[in-house]
């Protein structure tokens, strides 16, 4: 008899219409060039200086003007769906992207390489945006766990794959081939995409462009994040190179903050949405979330080549095992959101996360690979629990026309935290090296060990906010 009451108030589970699926995998396919490209070009660096004749500081524009462009093209998203419909941007997207590549692959000097990488951001800053309002539009509301956890594939397989697939291409092949592989997934993604994508309609009131407010809160996106790039270069926050660009992408914040709330027609990012105290929790778990799993994505494959002086291909397989993990909690956990709510997953992960977070906060230079692998295992699988119920929260009860604003916004604070949290990281361990009497593996490995213990405190702060998560059950 229990057992029979136990099935009768069991939430039903909500299954994902065949159609929306297809639509999904397609978006997906997509999407996925951009995250392998990222990190593939994090690990060429070296390489591209070598062969560019050109300095490590220099080509570190290829990835920062990637990303300020990025930062640029993430707010236009919203209105150019709107506009255009989703089929149209998306597309549009996969064509800069495809086009970009192409340009990158044939670059003959630094300028002309950065240049290129510019134009390949503005695709991906419009590409992933697009891809997550398309389909929260395509479910309607119903299956948002799954939904969440199929757009969140192309940010899983660019950490596993990246690294592998760029240690691969620079140890066998010249750097060229790092844009090459972009080129038949974007032709692929482009034909699927025409054949099998519906066409939505654009908006039936055609918004015009809040270009005051583009002109406000593009620049103050991407002039952030140059900020924060800044600190590990600089070794601390108070520094000229760090609070000079922070203070004017902060002034440019507020004034957009004060236009957009006196503003009678749509702006470009609807603050009123933070009137929800679900919507606004979101986002700060967000920002917060991407402190810790940017900030690992930076110290895993870092602790690895320069404490146990692995090779960039190894590194890459010493890293599978948090892929691996994330891959067997993702439709379990999209599944679960949906069913009981997004507050308590999100508690339960972030403890789970910062228990196996614990074990690199001890690892020395002879640590047991199996013990770091089971750690890095159980990270993964927890990391899904924070990530998919956060964004459940953040579009639940939305309507259509508020999800192109609620993809913009967690968008921005994703990607902030998670460079927030990168060059925090990156400065503690720099200023630990600096402080030591001695540069040593020893004295490289406590340094680590302290950056570690900063990525738990910063699971440790996602807790407060995520308190305030929707637990409503469906």
């Amino acid at each position: 008899m229990a057992k029979i009451q136990a099935e009768a108030i069991k939430p039903p589970k909500e299954k994902i219409d065949p159609g929306i699926l297809k639509v999904a995998l397609i978006l997906v396919f997509g999407a996925i060039a951009s995250q392998l490209d990222s990190t593939m070009v994090n690990v060429a660096i070296n390489t591209l200086a070598s062969d560019l004749h050109s300095t490590v500081l220099a080509i570190q524009w290829v990835i920062t003007g990637y990303v300020l462009t990025m930062g640029l093209a993430v707010p236009v998203s919203g209105w150019a769906i709107q506009r255009f419909g989703g089929k149209n941007v998306y597309m549009f997207s996969l064509w800069v992207f495809l086009i970009s590549s192409i340009l990158c692959s044939l670059a003959w000097n630094t300028g002309s390489l950065i240049g290129f990488r510019l134009i390949q951001g503005i695709g991906a800053g419009l590409l992933i945006p697009t891809m997550q309002n398309v389909l929260v539009q395509s479910a309607g509301g119903r299956g948002l766990g799954r939904v969440i956890a199929i757009i969140s594939i192309p940010a899983l397989l660019g950490p596993i794959l990246g690294p592998v697939i760029g240690g691969l291409i620079m140890d066998n092949m010249s750097w060229r081939w790092i844009f090459y592989v972009n080129i038949p997934i974007m032709a692929v993604a482009l034909w699927l995409s025409w054949r099998h994508i519906p066409r939505d309609e654009p908006s039936k009131s055609k918004p015009k462009l809040d270009v005051i407010g583009l002109l406000l809160l593009s620049p103050a996106f991407a002039i952030l994040i140059y900020g924060i790039s800044k600190i590990s270069s600089q070794g601390h926050l108070f520094s000229a190179g760090v609070l000079v660009p922070l203070s004017v992408g902060l002034v440019l914040l507020a004034s957009y903050t004060v236009y957009a709330l006196r503003l009678s027609q749509s702006p470009l990012l609807d603050l009123h949405l933070f009137r929800s105290r679900h919507f606004l929790a979101s986002n700060l778990t967000l920002f917060l979330s991407g402190m810790v799993m940017n900030g690992a994505l930076l110290l895993l494959p870092l602790y690895y080549e320069q404490v146990r002086g692995e090779s960039v291909l190894m590194t890459g397989l010493l890293l599978i095992p948090q892929g691996v993990g994330m891959l067997l909690t993702r439709s379990w956990i999209g599944g679960l959101s949906d069913r009981i709510g997004s507050r308590n997953i999100v508690l339960v992960s972030l403890a789970v996360t910062l228990a196996a977070s614990i074990p690199f906060a001890f690892a020395g230079i002879e640590t047991n690979h199996i013990l770091l692998g089971v750690a890095q295992l159980v990270r993964g699988a927890a990391l899904n629990g924070i990530l998919i119920p956060i964004m459940v929260s953040a579009y639940e009860g939305l309507r259509k026309e508020q999800i192109p604003h609620a993809s913009i916004s967690t968008r921005i604070f994703q990607t902030i935290g998670g460079a927030f949290g990168a060059a925090i990281l990156a400065t503690v361990i720099g200023q630990q090296v600096t402080s030591g009497t001695a540069v040593s593996l020893t004295s490289l490995a406590s340094a680590y060990q302290v950056a570690f213990w900063w990525s738990v405190g910063f699971a440790a702060a996602s807790i407060l906010p995520a308190m305030f998560l929707s637990n409503r059950k469906k």
